[in-house]
């Protein structure tokens, strides 16, 4: 049966300016303290990028994800955090000077298409594309000031695929990469777990850290698909050899599968690491209900493999673990599957 891609009507004003109050801590805006709990980093600048008529990474999918908390009332429960652009120093840990030049002159100059067909661009993208990466290093300065405990970050365009010198897949910076960079920069801690769960493997992710034994790369994903890579033999280079593990999956892998990868292989290998930080590329696009992907995840499945991200994280590194929202082109499933995300990273359990 083929896949139909299902927009969700636009939010109302109304919903969008519920995130649009003040913040608190270093890299976000605003000056009252928050409670201890999840983070949330969204703001309606992210519609801004837009993506062109039939394209499935729209501004659909964020309107989709507001609109499902707010009806839920978890959206009360989360603390907001409001993003600022990322200084370019941060940007350039991962991305040559050219390349974000590139990108701006791009931008500036009217382009719809920047370095591959599917990887469309708008007047505002180059400055969206710096407040998504900024959203992310705002919740790892939010986590490590202890004004929440993790975080979700809500934000577009996605970037694992984002190489340091072209953009492909949607992608422009690649915020997880740029994350991992932050917390050891910023805040000088060794270890970084990354765990991919988009069903395209994050290209861009692992070849930023293939020779770096410092950053453990974990990718579940759909194979043979985009991008082509991802195939288990491919396990990091040099001093970074087996700190990349990849478990590509067939067509039609659903539940079962994935978590077999998360309890068998990941989680042994991540409480040998011991990171002092995890982040995950939040993909839901290997949902079962998504016009992409060809998986069978279920929303229930998300909610699994969270709760085994989240004990990793409680259990190396007092719970600190980021999320950045990748992939998932059904906004119905979508938004469903991140509910169920945010639930197990509000638990107290």
């Amino acid at each position: 049966m083929s896949k139909v891609f299902r927009p969700m009507s636009a939010l109302s004003a109304v919903l969008l300016a519920a995130l649009s109050g003040p913040v608190a801590g270093p890299g976000v805006t605003g000056d009252s303290p928050v409670p201890r709990g999840t983070g949330f980093v969204y703001d309606p600048a992210y519609l801004d990028h837009q993506t062109g008529p039939g394209h499935p990474e729209s501004p659909e999918r964020l309107k989709a994800i507001v609109a499902r908390l707010e009806r839920t009332g978890l959206m009360a429960k989360l603390t907001p955090l409001r993003p600022t652009p990322a200084p370019l120093e941060w940007i350039t840990t991962i991305h040559s000077p050219a390349y974000v030049a590139q990108v701006e002159q791009a931008c500036q100059t009217g382009r719809q298409v920047l370095d591959a067909a599917d990887t469309t661009i708008c007047a505002e993208s180059y400055r969206v594309a710096l407040l998504a990466a900024g959203g992310v290093l705002g919740a790892v300065d939010a986590v490590m000031a202890g004004s929440v405990r993790n975080a979700f970050c809500a934000v577009r365009p996605p970037g694992h695929h984002a190489l340091r010198d072209q953009a492909m897949g949607f992608c422009l910076f690649n915020n997880v990469a740029l994350g991992a960079r932050y917390v050891q920069g910023k805040y000088h801690l060794a270890k970084v777990l990354i765990v991919d769960w988009d069903v395209h493997h994050g290209n861009g992710t692992q070849a930023a850290f293939n020779g770096d034994p410092t950053v453990l790369y974990l990718s579940v994903h759909e194979s043979p698909f985009y991008p082509g890579t991802g195939a288990a033999t491919e396990t990091g280079t040099g001093p970074g050899e087996g700190s990349k593990v990849n478990v590509p999956l067939p067509a039609g892998s659903g539940d079962e599968a994935y978590l077999k990868a998360f309890e068998e292989v990941l989680k042994p290998k991540a409480l040998a690491f011991r990171p002092d930080f995890v982040l995950i590329s939040a993909g839901f696009d290997a949902h079962h209900g998504d016009p992409i992907g060809s998986m069978e995840v279920t929303t229930r499945g998300y909610e699994q493999m969270t709760r085994i991200v989240r004990e990793i994280a409680e259990h190396c590194c007092a719970g600190r673990v980021i999320s950045v929202l990748e992939g998932g082109y059904n906004t119905e499933a979508l938004a469903e599957s991140v509910e169920a995300h945010l639930r197990v990273f509000l638990s107290t359990e």
